[in-house]
């Protein structure tokens, strides 16, 4: 995964541990406030209605508080640089089951961190110059790589997709051959004593 490098004096970061959650229930909530700014981010976890919101929101606030106190930067000029949920250690507890067996039940924690600071200029840039850089190679048509070769306009880089056309399949109904059932005859017992 790739990250955003932010100077120390830019990020402040706050985070909380042994939280009695899972980190994958924390993940998903996470993942809805990355990369925003802090007050869209702060609105996203007032209104989700997720466990982990209230322990993510808290998370952020006292990050925002950092920023603010010890790196003396303004709250409105705030991005969620980076968000995550690591795993923590796993509380084992048993439940008796059936037959006199017990299963193991996992109560799992996680360490949430949250790392907010202003969002380097330079950074947005290249990423603005690397993004236009392939939208021209995406366009541009492709030249011959060697010299004494010519592009036609069926080798160009503009590729068209062809249209897979799918051959309908006539579906055969199954016919159900029908079985012949021998017919039982009921016999009747001679009976013993009548035999002359």
């Amino acid at each position: 995964m790739a990250t955003r490098v932010v100077s120390d004096e830019q990020a402040a970061m706050a985070s909380a541990r042994f939280i009695r959650m899972s980190p994958t229930k924390a993940r998903r909530v996470i993942d809805l406030i990355r990369d925003r700014h802090v007050d869209d981010a702060r609105r996203v976890l007032r209104f989700t209605q997720r466990g982990a919101s209230a322990p993510i929101l808290k998370v952020l606030n006292s990050a925002i508080a950092n920023a603010e106190h010890n790196r003396g930067l303004a709250a409105d000029e705030l991005v969620v640089v980076r968000a995550w949920a690591d795993e923590g250690p796993t509380l084992r507890r048993y439940r008796p089951r059936a037959l006199g067996r017990a299963t193991r039940i996992r109560k799992r924690t996680c360490h949430i961190s949250v790392v907010v600071g202003r969002p380097d200029e330079a950074i947005e840039e290249a990423r603005g110059g690397e993004q236009e850089t392939k939208r021209r190679a995406r366009t541009e048509p492709a030249t011959a790589s060697e010299p004494g070769t010519e592009v036609t306009e069926g080798t160009a880089a503009k590729k068209t997709t062809a249209k897979k056309t799918t051959a309908k399949k006539t579906t055969a109904k199954k016919t159900t051959a029908k079985k012949t059932t021998a017919k039982k005859t009921t016999r009747k017992k001679k009976s013993e004593g009548s035999e002359d």
